[in-house]
């Protein structure tokens, strides 16, 4: 019996050493038995909270649209003009070296084309410079003058040839082929190029005054790449009137002969209305030509 006795005995001391065990191992139910421990942070924290941008910050930010409007050039004048070269690569000057004109270097055979409609003044077909003799009327070569319906001459030289039909007094378009770039005149010893110059319309005997009055590269550039209707009429009229239509020449006069003369020949002049016979031998009589400039 006592044998039985301590066997109870043992039996729940060793369920109460199995349930102090228990406890110490797991604590209270879901709870561990050991004090919990903050977990090492590692890397960078990542905001995940949207910071809204300050409103004057947001007014500088581009709003999201489509492609850009294209707003046409403003319209200066009633006439359309267009680059007197087509269909070819072009470089000219844009600055005064010896004279009001530029040259147009371009390739051999690059169409001169009229830059605004008007009828044909005068034509040269036939290249009879001479490096010997360097007249002045003929430096540039073929050539072809218009007067345009602005009423102001334009002037393309050194031409290898003249288009069929261009002949004075033809009506052209805008445009329309005038000639073909060349080396005529004294370009016969550089590069093909167009000789271009903007003036009013006077007689022949008044050729300086073709090779260029106004600067024409400003117009060259607006034709060519902005707006096509910047006129030269304006500044035209102005220096004509400034000037008068027949000026005496000033750059680039004398012919080789008459440097060599001792006395170089006198420009010649219109003959002014008098009541008086006048036969002035360095007075030549033109009869009128210029075409008017208003009213058009």
């Amino acid at each position: 019996m006592r044998s039985g006795l301590v066997g109870r005995w043992a039996a729940v001391t060793g369920a109460v050493l199995l349930t102090g065990a228990c406890t110490q191992a797991t604590g209270l139910a879901g709870v561990g038995a050991t004090s919990p421990s903050t977990a090492p942070v590692t890397g960078t924290p990542v905001a995940t909270a949207t910071i809204p941008t300050p409103s004057h910050l947001a007014a500088e930010q581009p709003p999201e649209g489509g492609e850009p409007v294209k707003v046409p050039p403003p319209k200066l004048s009633k006439y359309t003009y267009t680059f007197p070269l087509k269909g070819c690569k072009t470089e000219y000057q844009r600055k005064l070296l010896v004279l009001p004109k530029t040259t147009i270097w371009a390739p051999q055979g690059c169409a001169f084309v009229a830059p605004v409609g008007g009828v044909v003044d005068e034509v040269n077909v036939q290249d009879r410079w001479s490096p010997g003799t360097d007249v002045g009327a003929t430096r540039e070569g073929r050539f072809v003058t218009i007067i345009g319906d602005d009423g102001v001459r334009y002037l393309g030289g050194h031409l290898d040839s003249v288009a069929d039909g261009i002949k004075p007094g033809a009506r052209v378009k805008g445009g329309q082929l005038l000639g073909r770039v060349g080396r005529t005149g004294n370009a016969r010893d550089t590069g093909p190029n167009l000789y271009f110059a903007i003036s009013w319309k006077t007689g022949p005997a008044f050729w300086w005054v073709r090779r260029g009055m106004v600067e024409p590269w400003d117009y060259l550039d607006a034709w060519q790449e902005g707006n096509r209707t910047l006129s030269p009429r304006e500044e035209t009229l102005k220096l004509r009137g400034k000037l008068g239509e027949t000026p005496q020449c000033a750059v680039q006069c004398a012919s080789a002969r008459q440097q060599q003369e001792p006395q170089a020949s006198k420009t010649p002049r219109p003959r002014k209305s008098s009541n008086r016979n006048d036969d002035d031998d360095d007075v030549i009589t033109l009869t009128p030509t210029t075409a008017p400039l208003d009213g058009r």
